[in-house]
């Protein structure tokens, strides 16, 4: 209503008085976007595009059923799972009130499904594996690969399934999906580990529970900040470069320290060796299973224990999966950054609980496809095969109608094309438009080719002399076929 207003006679009528002619002189807006949000176009968009219709075949192999849900929650479903000001626990997303309904910004993909399969669960069959893409939104520092926007394609598998196979499912489907996408296995590494390990540690050190979620988002910024950066915020608190001061979980000297070696443990039997809780033995245990099942699949080299991933989100309760790539990458000033996670995810038995009438467990992770479309964008090894558009020049207007017949059958046919929108420009700067453009055909023919049915197909950005080829008119589609 309001656009068509705007648009109309009486948007134009309003434009034209005085006063907002001198207000559209005074000030003029500045074109740019907030930060944390980006606009994707032309081959990085393609590549995008290229990296999730794939990853999505490979979701579909593994009979998962693609779910949309909304981009906004009731705030009181998606919850503060992500929130380090502890006075305010929605800082990390955002929230406003509409009327008297408080609504939040999905954080995440698997909050939507959880309130998804409460309400739905009579009509699910489960076990129910489901698949998702969609931007989700973070309220948080933003960086050259970090986004307040940014698009995940998750999968997870809801109700009863056997554990160690569910949680296998999960890693094959992230080594599966990588590998599709072009990386080699030597250039991505899928790190597991289980929470259970750590929470019976945390237990026997008799940790307050007040303070252990604040411990576990510590230890989760290990890759970012180093052993000595994680000390410090199990302590007393760490001051970064900018001076700004993050207060600390205030542990005691031997307790931060028995933390800290247990994440220099590597491998199963070093974790018998050192951990002899029945909290941990339990999460040790459910690793040997998961390994089991892997060696009978073809992921299994890519699969690593990493006890120092530790998934932030408060509602994981055991399987944690973390995936990191092998390679180099820099931001936009040359330097060479972390990228971070770009698939993590772990088992959830309660998140579902938390409403009415609904108990399932669940198990899933998603891909940060933004974050992974940064990396693999710098690597230059994915190519995105893309037909360009065939350009219709227009020679002479009197034979419009059978320049639009061309192209209409190229359209017919499959094939991207376009027809000139200016008859009154001259052959030149169509081609011109057409360098611009990075097209590598055009369809010129004027009145002597019209009456011999012929076209001439020129080959664009070209360095060989022939670069011209005339062809019957009734052979178009088969020709540029060929060509393209």
């Amino acid at each position: 209503m309001v656009r068509a207003a705007v648009c109309g006679t009486e948007g134009r009528a309003f434009e034209s008085r005085p006063e907002y002619q001198k207000m559209n002189k005074e000030k003029k807006l500045q074109a740019s976007l907030p930060k944390g949000f980006k606009d994707r176009w032309g081959d990085e968009l393609a590549l995008k595009n290229k990296l999730v219709d794939t990853i999505k075949e490979v979701f579909i192999k593994y009979s998962f059923e693609q779910l949309e849900t909304p981009e906004f929650e009731k705030s009181e479903n998606i919850g503060s799972f992500l929130a380090e000001d502890e006075s305010n626990p929605m800082s990390d997303v955002f929230s406003f009130v509409n009327e008297k309904e408080s609504l939040t910004l999905r954080y995440d993909l698997s909050a939507p499904l959880a309130r998804f399969c409460a309400e739905n669960f009579r009509d699910l069959v489960f076990p129910y594996k489901r698949f998702a893409y969609g931007n989700v939104f973070r309220q948080e520092k933003a960086d050259s690969a970090r986004y307040r926007a940014f698009g995940q394609l998750d999968a997870d598998i809801i109700g009863d399934a056997n554990q160690s196979q569910a949680d296998a499912e999960i890693c094959n489907i992230i080594g599966e999906s990588f590998k599709k996408i072009g990386l080699t296995k030597d250039q991505f590494t899928i790190n597991v580990s289980n929470k259970k390990i750590l929470q019976g540690l945390i237990n026997e050190l008799k940790i307050e529970e007040d303070r252990q979620y604040k411990v576990l988002k510590s230890i989760d910024k290990l890759d970012r900040l180093g052993t000595k950066g994680v000390e410090e915020l199990l302590k007393q608190g760490r001051k970064d470069q900018s001076g700004a001061f993050t207060q600390g979980c205030e542990l005691s000297d031997n307790q931060a320290s028995e933390i800290i070696n247990f994440l220099n443990l590597k491998g199963i039997n070093d974790l018998k060796a050192n951990l002899k809780n029945p909290l941990s033995l339990e999460g040790i245990n459910e690793l040997e299973e998961l390994f089991e099942v892997l060696s009978y699949g073809n992921n299994q080299d890519s699969v690593k224990i990493d006890v120092t991933k530790i998934r932030g989100l408060s509602y994981y309760t055991g399987f944690l999966v973390e995936t990191n790539l092998n390679f180099k990458v820099t931001n936009a000033k040359g330097k060479e950054i972390n990228i971070g996670s770009v698939a993590s995810g772990g088992r959830y038995d309660n998140l579902i609980a938390r409403f009415k009438g609904a108990d399932y467990k669940g198990t899933g992770m998603s891909i940060g496809v933004d974050r992974l479309l940064y990396a693999v964008n710098q690597l230059g090894q994915i190519k995105v095969n893309k037909n360009k558009p065939v350009l219709v020049c227009i020679l002479d207007k009197s034979f419009i109608q059978k320049y639009y017949e061309i192209v209409n059958e190229l359209r017919a046919n499959n094939i991207a094309s376009e027809i000139y929108l200016d008859q009154n420009k001259n052959l030149k700067k169509q081609l011109q438009y057409a360098d611009r453009k990075k097209l590598n055909l055009a369809i010129i023919c004027g009145e002597n080719e019209f009456k011999e049915e012929k076209l001439t197909i020129k080959k664009l950005n070209s360095s060989k002399e022939n670069d011209q080829l005339v062809i019957n008119r009734k052979d178009l589609v088969n020709e540029i076929s060929k060509l393209q």
